[in-house]
């Protein structure tokens, strides 16, 4: 898990597409960590120095921008949190849902940007005004919404620190929506029958659902 603060870049070593080599000043890892690479969690399957090995799946290559990068090109890079660390963005899984392109950048004065970026629809009833949404792995609040894209502001500091910076229309960004919006889309979808099968969840079903997640065990009181 990770919050999409960056605070670290790499830069690409070489990509084959099944591999990816990377040159970070991450320290010694320790077996099968996992490590946002422009947001997509990825596991180390070998280091040696500064330099750092990942699978890629098929299923990775087709959702982001990853295959798009070339030797030289600098990446975000957030190692996964422990529990004690501070959350200063949002719950960020790593799983990417869609690769869309920059539509409009505009300068605000001071150095800061809006940003337009393309929502694909299927996106849109997990992206909301205020809310939160994952943008190449950096945190981002959203500040505009429309039928098929969303916009966030660009404080200088973002721009500086990664790959948001340099962006303009078309540059492609790997995007995930806000995970407790995801599992609430998920949740009413089928609600509505939606769900695989088409049969449709009856109230009183979809309350037993709330009340298993929800209810503690007993066995849990007073630990």
């Amino acid at each position: 898990m990770f919050n999409g603060i960056i605070l670290k870049n790499g830069v690409v070593a070489s990509n084959t597409g099944a591999l990816l080599r990377m040159r970070m000043r991450l320290g010694k890892l320790p077996g099968g960590a996992s490590v946002a690479v422009n947001g997509v969690c990825l596991t180390v399957t070998r280091q040696k120095g500064g330099v750092y090995d990942f699978d890629v799946s098929p299923e990775t290559l087709r959702l982001t921008n990853l295959g798009e990068l070339r030797p030289g090109d600098r990446v975000n890079i957030e190692v996964s949190m422990k529990a004690s660390d501070l959350i200063g963005g949002h719950w960020v899984s790593g799983h990417v849902d869609a690769c869309a392109p920059v539509l409009l950048r505009e300068s605000l004065g001071e150095d800061f940007v809006r940003m337009r970026i393309r929502l694909p629809r299927a996106l849109r009833p997990m992206v909301a005004y205020k809310g939160s949404i994952s943008v190449d792995g950096v945190s981002l609040t959203v500040t505009g919404v429309g039928p098929d894209w969303f916009e966030t502001v660009l404080i200088p500091e973002t721009l500086s620190r990664t790959t948001l910076g340099p962006a303009k229309p078309g540059t492609r960004f790997n995007l995930e929506v806000d995970v407790m919006a995801r599992y609430i889309h998920n949740i009413l979808a089928a609600r509505r029958g939606a769900s695989r099968g088409g049969r449709r969840m009856s109230l009183k079903d979809f309350k037993k659902l709330q009340w298993s997640w929800t209810a503690q065990p007993a066995n849990a009181k007073g630990s």
